[in-house]
């Protein structure tokens, strides 16, 4: 960026949109801002050093990146006034969105969460061969987050194309960055994640485009990431209700001097008049597009439309694929889950497999054994313990066109990546509209001795999340089908694959492409007494029992098939449902809810249900077998059938 008028121009749009939404604030027009006054040079020297379509992923103080990279402003007022037809549609607010057009993928509220994305587009352009650059802002407080270092650690180790861009404004929130951390300096942290980092005069927008543009070198270069702390300081409070009076005077006045368009003006050769009349041309257009955005309608929708949003619509690719099925084979249920992850890398080249140990290792329970020798490392990738990281990676890939597969080592694991999953994945479409094809395969479950951190079942955690499909095979030939249609379903799907059925379990799988409809039940087995639902390792107990029932498999938990439950109900009038998990908040509970609004003129007995005991599961075989409700079911069954 060479045209310096240019330069002053990309600094003044957004000081001067934000001059006029905090009149619209006083005014009571706007319901919140977040102000970046005084630290317009580094959205803006970010934006004008990269190429337009490297990745850039702002924070609420940013509006320049959004101004600088030429995003419609009419939408973009739109989208601020929380009108409709805007790029949330009212659904989130001021720059919680994102544009892929422009290659600007927007934040979340919960602070760190946007950095390993950021790595997860970076990991995209480098499959690609492409040398493309991602940007990720953050604050000085969300330096503390884990996020920040599980995305710095990962990119480092991948040597990603990352620029990692530290605002240090002096403050998370109220709180002084000498409360923050003890290090001197942020960009000290640097040399412990090995890669480089510099220090910036955040209010200098050509010191900026310099030190963006050396770090946008080195990462093409196949270098790694930057890590780059822009020292300015926030002249307003956090948001305008917050104010400033923690602030000292002398410490604000001391900045205000350092003011970066100010700055810019001292070194530009433009005189005055010149100056005050391209003010006054672009507060003139902004005013009569901020009319037009407020004089736009406020969103309006319906239930069905909203429900409709959450998921991306379910175009399987496999439906267009000539039919491969020409054989079959009994397997083990591990073997099927292999045999699913190489049938999709073999068809589909976006298939990216991410998790620890999966690689050369086969993974914890060996279900990626040999993957790695036929498609490489580049597509069956070993992470560090980072499981946020990859998670928050798998949508980064998944915005930029892969469809990234990863396992947790443990399903309990998962825990440390529930940011992601429920914040981050599960809301992104509704939220902007943009797809995110993503699987997270979980071994889950007990009966193995395992204790209460390798054996949990949590799938209740998801089933409450919108925006994410749940699914929980039980047979060989579902782990197989149900896994190849969640790789293809184009949506976040949390694949639940039970740990004691790996090798307990055989059956035949059709070869090829076979895949299952994901939120179809399945009747395993008819009888007229009354009705059991089951899934996972529960569905075995249920088959087991001796007795006149049917047996329906949910195989799916989001979206379950009600019909299938009901017409099933209607029929026998009585249910009895039965999961491992602990019964209390169970996912039972909503079948059994269901049941009893749908079916009550039918029901001859209460909805029933079983589960787990409200306990960590024990380590020990026999208190696990007390706190199982598997030796529970026939007595249960018995007390139904009385009834």
């Amino acid at each position: 960026m060479t045209d310096l008028v240019e330069v002053y121009r990309a600094l003044l749009v957004p000081r001067l949109i934000e001059e006029r939404m905090l009149a619209l604030l006083r005014q009571g027009r706007l319901s919140k801002w977040f102000s970046g006054i005084g630290q317009e040079a580094i959205a803006v020297g970010v934006a004008l050093a990269l190429e337009d379509d490297d990745w850039i992923l702002p924070m609420h103080r940013n509006l320049g990146v959004f101004t600088a990279r030429g995003v419609d402003l009419d939408e973009l007022f739109r989208q601020i006034l929380g009108r409709d037809n805007a790029f949330t549609h009212g659904r989130d607010r001021s720059f919680h969105f994102g544009t892929l057009h422009e290659h600007i993928v927007g934040m979340i509220s919960h602070l760190g969460a946007m950095l390993p994305v950021a790595d997860g587009l970076a990991l995209a352009a480098q499959l690609r061969g492409e040398q493309r650059v991602a940007a990720a802002f953050t604050g000085d407080g969300a330096t503390s987050e884990g996020d920040f270092h599980e995305a710095l650690n990962l990119a480092a180790v991948w040597k990603l194309p990352v620029i990692f861009v530290v605002e240090n404004n002096g403050w998370g929130m109220s709180t002084p960055t000498d409360e923050q951390y003890a290090c001197a300096d942020l960009a000290d942290r640097g040399v412990g994640y090995g890669m480089p980092a510099e220090i910036v005069d955040g209010n200098d927008v050509l010191e900026m485009i310099v030190a963006v543009s050396r770090a946008a070198v080195r990462a093409r270069r196949g270098e790694g990431p930057t890590l780059l702390e822009c020292k300015t300081f926030r002249m307003r409070g956090h948001e305008e209700a917050s104010g400033t009076d923690y602030v000292p005077e002398a410490l604000v006045a001391e900045w205000a001097a350092r003011d970066p368009i100010a700055r810019f003006e001292a070194v530009l050769d433009l005189d005055p008049a010149t100056r005050e009349e391209l003010k006054a041309n672009l507060r003139a257009d902004i005013n009569e597009r901020v009319k037009l955005a407020l004089d736009a309608p406020a969103p309006s929708s319906t239930a069905d439309a909203e429900t409709a949003a959450v998921f991306a619509p379910c175009v399987l690719s496999h439906t267009k694929r000539a039919p491969q099925n020409t054989g079959s084979r009994e397997v083990r249920y591990v073997d099927a889950i292999t045999d699913a992850l190489r049938t999709a890398m073999r068809e589909d080249e976006r298939v990216v497999l991410l998790g620890q140990d999966i690689a050369e290792y086969g993974g914890a329970f060996k279900a990626t054994a040999g993957l790695v020798d036929e498609f490489g490392r580049a597509r069956v990738r070993n992470t560090p313990i980072v499981e946020s990281a990859a998670v928050g990676a798998a949508l980064g890939l998944a915005l930029d066109g892969f469809v990234p597969v990863v396992e947790m080592q443990f399903a309990d694991f998962i825990s440390c990546g529930f940011n992601q999953i429920v914040n981050n994945l599960a809301k992104t479409h509704y939220r902007w509209g943009a797809g995110v094809p993503v699987v997270i395969r979980a071994p889950v479950g007990g009966g193995m001795g395992a204790g209460p951190f390798h054996s949990q079942n949590p799938e209740a955690w998801f089933t409450h999340v919108a925006g994410i499909k749940v699914v929980a095979p039980a047979t060989p030939a579902d782990a197989k089908g149900l896994l190849l249609s969640a790789i293809d379903d184009g949506n976040p799907v949390l694949f639940c694959e039970h740990k004691l059925l790996y090798r307990s379990v055989t059956g035949e799988i059709a070869d090829g492409w076979a895949a299952v409809p994901i939120g179809e039940a399945r009747v395993t087995r008819s009888g007229g007494a009354a009705t059991i639902v089951a899934y996972g390792a529960a569905l075995q107990w249920a088959v087991d029992l001796d007795a006149d029932v049917d047996v329906i498999d949910l195989r799916t938990l989001v979206p379950w098939d009600k019909e299938t439950v009901i017409d099933s109900v209607r029929r026998t009038g009585r249910c009895l449902v039965v999961h491992e998990a602990p019964r209390t908040s169970g996912f039972g509970a909503e079948v059994a809810a269901t049941i009893a609004e749908e079916c009550f003129d039918a029901l001859d007995a209460p909805v029933m249900r079983i589960g787990g005991l409200d306990t960590p599961i024990p380590f020990d075989p026999a208190l696990e077998a007390i706190f199982s409700a598997r030796d529970r079911l026939a007595p249960a069954l018995e007390n139904l059938l009385g009834y």
